[in-house]
């Protein structure tokens, strides 16, 4: 018997993730404050594995807090810097000086580490930049905004597998240099290569709700004027993720950089840890294909040995898979769900939904689209024959009825010995 059993079903489970993050690309930004976490040689650590995992990683960093260490004044107007020429002098240094530190860390292989692997590590001028330029009143002199991305620069890097770092400066065809701010650098750099994903690593945990709970998910396709808590900061970032995932972005993630293993946890497991920002819910109800067949064969075969359902040999499945819609949560099959035509009813069949996920609405949801299928068949009523869910049907609008009350055909291959009951409902 293994000792560690909850190690090795975590790496069981994160698998999947495994195979659907490599060769995806993403944007993270080590927002204000995590330079100075103490975490911070963890979470390089862990960026260094999606590197060898296969993922294609930029890495996006601002240190405020370093280069106003420096000495100066570096003035405000708002929540924008303004930027004179000697704080620049300083913002250009300092971030050369950290540019330089993560590429030590990231070339340094960890002690522990059974494997030394290479890791590239580039950068570049791969922002374009312009000046903010006069606002109420105010020059805002060397602080600027991003005119540009280098897109195909910046894939021909993430091409060679290198991990590319990007402080927040931008320059002008003029050669001026101009200091912008990170979180929306990360944000331009992800919508203009496609990123797959935007991480952007905060203070907290994710976004919270006004109860001061972590928000697991936002889904920017439903109204999310209430969800938040009073927060200037946390409405900041959703507007960045709300302005990433309308311009092409798949989906957005607040982490925690003080939190040792978040970025892991958020993307090897199902749950997460943080907030996931997306334009339309990762659950998705979809038709099956035939790519679908292993992940409904896992989902059906417990309940077929259990006897709870009619075994289908694959064959029969690969068949069939046009009957089929499944569940689909960020990558993997949670639910399945059947639809036989015959004539003017049809049958609902094979409703299925893995253990983790029945207390949610997920057989309402397969039901509702099950529904809409067969309306949209010109069916008028569903069927189905069930051994140990009747009630469960029974509160959806499904009553008994007699073995007559079904279709000839399927009269004629009523198995006798499982003794099903016959629910039917109007569509």
């Amino acid at each position: 018997m293994a000792f560690n059993a909850e190690h090795i079903k975590w790496f069981r489970d994160s698998s999947p993730y495994i195979d659907a993050h490599r060769g995806r690309t993403f944007v993270v930004c080590l927002s204000e404050g995590a330079l100075d976490s103490g975490n911070l040689g963890n979470i390089i650590s862990d960026l260094a594995l999606l590197n060898s995992l296969g993922v294609r990683l930029v890495v996006v960093y601002g240190d405020e807090k370093g280069i106003a260490g420096l000495g100066g004044e570096w003035p405000a107007s708002g929540d924008r810097r303004i930027t004179p020429s000697g704080v620049m002098d300083q913002a250009a240094r300092q971030l050369g000086k950290v540019t330089f530190e993560l590429a030590s860390q990231f070339s340094a292989s960890r002690p522990d580490s059974p494997v030394k692997r290479q890791i590239s590590v580039t950068t570049g001028n791969f922002l374009k930049a312009r000046p903010l330029g006069i606002i109420d009143g105010i020059d805002h002199l060397q602080t600027g905004e991003v005119r540009r991305v280098d897109a195909d620069g910046l894939m021909h890097q993430l091409d060679g597998h290198a991990i590319v770092l990007i402080p927040p400066l931008g320059y002008s065809p003029s050669g001026e240099v101009f200091y912008l701010e990170t979180n929306q650098v990360a944000s331009h750099i992800a919508q203009s290569i496609s990123a797959d994903k935007l991480i952007v690593m905060t203070g907290d945990e994710g976004l919270r709700s006004h109860q001061g709970d972590i928000i697991n998910e936002i889904d920017l396709s439903r109204d999310t004027s209430e969800l938040l808590a009073d927060d200037a900061d946390a409405a900041s970032l959703l507007t960045l993720c709300h302005g990433a995932c309308r311009n092409g972005v798949a989906r957005c993630h607040i982490v925690s950089f003080e939190s040792d293993g978040a970025l892991l946890e958020e993307l090897f497991t199902r749950d997460g840890c943080g907030t996931q920002v997306i334009g339309h819910s990762y659950e998705q109800v979809r038709a099956a294909n035939i790519d679908d067949v292993p992940g409904i064969l896992r989902l059906i075969e417990p309940l077929e040995a259990e006897g709870v359902l009619v075994k289908r040999s694959r064959e029969l499945l690969e068949s069939e898979i046009h009957r089929f819609l499944v569940i689909e949560r960020d990558g993997l099959l949670i639910s399945c769900a059947a639809l036989y035509p015959f004539d003017n009813m049809g049958e609902l069949a094979c409703v299925v939904t893995h253990p983790d996920y029945r207390k949610g609405d997920r057989g309402d949801r397969l039901l509702e689209a099950v529904q809409h299928a067969a309306r949209a068949a010109g069916m008028e009523q569903l069927f189905v024959l069930t051994t140990q869910s009747a009630d469960w049907f029974r509160e959806r609008g499904f009553s008994e009825r007699d073995l007559a009350d079904l279709p000839a055909q399927k009269q004629a291959f009523y198995n006798y010995q499982r003794n099903s009951q016959v629910l039917i409902r109007p569509v």
